[in-house]
C-alpha cells in the first residue's frame, strides 16, 4: 500500500541523496555518461534546486509497505497546485510506486482543480506517466525559442496540466 508521510528534518540528506539518483537514473538512461544535461557534479538537478524545492513546498516521503521508495514536493495555493518533484526509486519503477503517490496527492488536495508540473523533454518515461497514466495534458514546450519564464536557461522542458 501506497502512502506519503511528511518528510522530517533527519531524512532530508537522505531524501535529496534518493531523488539525485531518480533523477540520475533516467538521464543516464537516455544519454549514457555525456555530461551536457547535468547541473553540477554529475547530477542532473542540484542539491540547491532540491533544497529550494523542500523550502518552498510540502514535502513528502513515499512508502509502500512502509519502505520508503521516493519523494514528492507539492506547492498548493488556493485552488492551483504545482508537483514540484516526484520521484520513484529506479528499483520500484513500473510497479505501480508513482501512480499510487500520485492517487494519494489528488486525494490530499481535494481543493486543487488544476494541476501542474514540468519534466525534460528526454525523460519519456515521465511524459508516459503524467498524460497516459494520470490525465495531464502537455500545454507548452519550452526550448531555447520559447523559454520559461522562471528559468534562467534555455532548458528544453515539457509543462503539463491538469484540470480536474
Amino acid at each position: 500500500m501506497i502512502e506519503l508521510k511528511p518528510l522530517v528534518s533527519s531524512d532530508r540528506e537522505q531524501f535529496i541523496k534518493d531523488n539525485q539518483e531518480a533523477f540520475n537514473y533516467g538521464a543516464l538512461e537516455e544519454f549514457g555518461l555525456r555530461d551536457d544535461h547535468f547541473e553540477e557534479d554529475g547530477q542532473i538537478i542540484s542539491r540547491e534546486t532540491i533544497e529550494e524545492s523542500i523550502d518552498s513546498g510540502e514535502a513528502y516521503r513515499i512508502l509502500d509497505d512502509g519502505k520508503v521508495v521516493g519523494g514528492v514536493v507539492v506547492r498548493i495555493e488556493g485552488d492551483r497546485g504545482d508537483l514540484d518533484l516526484l520521484f520513484v526509486s529506479p528499483k520500484c519503477h513500473s510497479k505501480g510506486v508513482g501512480y499510487g503517490a500520485w492517487c494519494q496527492i489528488e486525494k490530499m488536495f481535494p481543493q486543487v482543480k488544476i494541476w501542474e508540473t514540468v519534466t525534460p523533454y528526454f525523460e519519456k518515461r515521465n511524459i508516459h506517466f503524467y498524460v497516459n497514466r494520470c490525465g495531464f495534458k502537455i500545454v507548452e514546450f519550452f526550448n531555447s525559442h520559447h523559454k520559461d519564464p522562471n528559468d534562467d536557461e534555455a532548458s528544453e522542458m515539457f509543462r503539463f496540466e491538469k484540470h480536474l
